[in-house]
């Protein structure tokens, strides 16, 4: 495993629609293990591999529940809404609420690639759809409601 530079706002690969896995080798799983090295050294909940320079559709989240890794993610059903803080480790030092679904059920394939599907609800939900939406080359500062200020930043954490 190895730490990998993560790409800060600005750079044009977090703009791009990343590409499906077609076929799940050494190398995807290398990928996945790095990712999930670097998110954790970063001190993120959540790494999509365009945040890492790789137009593929790979993303690692851990909200204190352990690993989760997932390959082509896609949400299949939302319910619901929340309306919450949320940073990104390509936008440091930026935090903002962003309106989410409250629930949301993500179909994906797993490292052995199996199809399998996660239920998300509040924090779970909330990291599958901004990851997701990095995939789609999108980032939450596109989505803001409100950025929040220092003393704000600090009562959300």
């Amino acid at each position: 495993m190895a730490l990998r530079y993560i790409r800060k706002i600005g750079d044009p690969i977090l703009y791009k629609k990343a590409k499906p896995v077609d076929k799940i080798d050494k190398h995807i799983l290398t990928i996945l293990s790095d990712m999930a090295e670097t998110m954790y050294n970063a001190e993120g909940v959540g790494l999509a591999a365009n945040q890492i320079g790789i137009l593929r559709r790979l993303v690692v989240i851990d909200v204190g529940e352990g690993l989760i890794e997932l390959i082509n993610p896609e949400v299949i059903y939302e319910e619901g809404e929340q309306i919450g803080p949320e940073g990104c480790l390509s936008v440091p030092n930026v935090t903002g609420e962003v309106k989410r679904p409250k629930k949301v059920k993500v179909k994906y394939l797993d490292r052995n690639g199996n199809q399998k599907e996660i239920d998300g609800e509040d924090l779970l939900a909330r990291a599958l759809t901004h990851e997701i939406d990095h995939l789609n080359g999108e980032l939450f500062v596109n989505k803001v409601i409100r950025f929040l200020n220092d003393e704000e930043k600090t009562e959300a954490e």
